[in-house]
């Protein structure tokens, strides 16, 4: 399948697309409204809800925005390379949910992004009373996968 023609497809199939799809499908994240779909060789992730969509797309934004000058971008209008915007997306979605969890017991990865982000708006009114510098801390200390040292095998 072209690539172009993939995205097409895609994008009629996915009306509603998760905001947070690479780290869900990193397998870091789930989501009680999100619902995957496989195309092709590739998995994708839609949004079961309006609302959670929006809320999740401001939450994201606000996270991008904010993360610029800790990843040492000039802009962030929009998705950042795969590296970044994994770091972007988990580490801030783990930097959250240490704010609204402090005593969360599984805290290298979140259980439900909507709970999270409902929790998130239904503390922090306004995403600018954020503690963003706890949040920015998050991501920047986030590590990704390590890439596997594998030996190299000899040609026969």
């Amino acid at each position: 399948m072209e690539e172009l023609e993939y995205k097409a497809t895609y994008h009629a199939i996915n009306e509603r697309r998760c905001v947070f799809e690479k780290t869900i499908n990193a397998r870091r994240c789930s989501c009680k409204q999100a619902a995957r779909f496989c195309l092709a060789d590739r998995e994708g992730v839609a949004c079961k809800s309006d609302a959670g969509n929006e809320m999740c797309t401001e939450l994201l934004d606000t996270l991008r925005r904010n993360a610029r000058f800790s990843l040492h971008l000039t802009h962030a209008d929009g998705p950042l390379p795969h590296a970044k915007e994994i770091r972007v997306q988990l580490g801030g979605l783990l930097g959250l949910q240490q704010l609204i969890d402090p005593d969360c017991n599984d805290c290298d990865r979140v259980d439900n992004i909507y709970a999270l982000a409902k929790a998130t708006f239904a503390r922090y009114v306004r995403l600018q009373d954020l503690p963003l510098e706890r949040i920015m801390q998050a991501i920047v200390s986030f590590q990704g996968r390590r890439k596997s040292s594998r030996p190299i095998k000899p040609s026969s």
